[in-house]
């Protein structure tokens, strides 16, 4: 469980350094030289190699330490340590706040949701020219997927909460059979 937690330390440090720089994946990409599905892999979870987070430290300009100790040794300066605007850089990266994950994670889902809207109306447009809506299959097929748009963005902008964070707790706790 620690190291899972970690993990999501590290997809957060990573996503907020990018976002607090206004870069998109592509541009972090090619300022650290990784490619794009790096980049996607990390804020998905899957754990760096070395030189992955070498060339994230370099782009961002942080120390590698940002990236390979746990949160809560990083974030203790070492009071031998000379360089202080290092310190400060690491000291201010690692404390990702609770308002602050929350406010990341809620605007990825808004990303999201308009990927998924766009991706909708490609296909809408395109099939009504190729096939028409004489075809009930297709009638069917996009109705259904309205339906599964609009509860897509009722839950990216918050208005139901089917699996949310909060919602994965309780079932934690149920299966525990107490508070986490």
């Amino acid at each position: 469980m620690l190291a899972h937690n970690q993990e999501g330390k590290l997809i957060m440090i990573v996503r907020k350094l990018r976002l607090q720089r206004g870069w998109s994946q592509e541009q972090l990409a090619h300022i650290a030289d990784l490619n794009v599905r790096t980049i996607q892999r990390i804020e998905r979870g899957q754990a760096p190699s070395l030189e992955s987070k070498k060339a994230l430290a370099a782009a961002f300009e942080v120390q590698l330490a940002t990236f390979e100790t746990p949160v809560e040794e990083v974030a203790q300066p070492d009071q031998g340590e000379t360089d202080m605007s290092n310190q400060e850089n690491t000291v201010k990266i690692e404390n990702i706040k609770a308002d602050e994950e929350y406010a990341i994670n809620y605007a990825k889902g808004i990303k999201e949701f308009y990927n998924h809207l766009l991706m909708y109306l490609i296909f809408s447009v395109t099939i009504s020219v190729v096939k028409g809506f004489d075809d009930s299959f297709v009638i069917w097929g996009l109705i259904g997927w309205t339906v599964g748009l609009i509860i897509h963005g009722l839950n990216a902008y918050e208005r139901i909460n089917f699996f949310n964070a909060n919602w994965e707790r309780i079932i934690a706790e149920k299966k525990l059979g107490r508070k986490l």
